[in-house]
């Protein structure tokens, strides 16, 4: 196994895709490769930026929502990553 993290792209991100870091701003996902693990109620994101690799959890709602607007491309949409 790699002594870094390094993930395995399976969607995209394609337009304004933010998260809330506990009570602070909203933050920005980048757009380009993300790798995403959805479950139930929610939906992890994994990206890679500056060299550091970040990821979060957002609610499968609010994932849905990026995806039926297209600034998500990738699992459960039918559509290649």
């Amino acid at each position: 196994m790699a002594a870094h993290a390094h993930i395995e792209p399976n969607a995209h991100i394609r337009g304004l895709v933010e998260f809330r870091a506990g009570d602070g701003p909203m933050v920005r996902i980048p757009e380009g490769p993300v790798q995403i693990v959805l479950a139930e109620d929610s939906a992890v994101i994994h990206w890679e930026e500056g060299g550091a690799a970040l990821n979060t959890a957002i609610p499968r709602t609010d994932y849905d929502e990026h995806v039926e607007a297209g600034r998500i491309v990738g699992p459960a949409t039918g559509a290649g990553a």
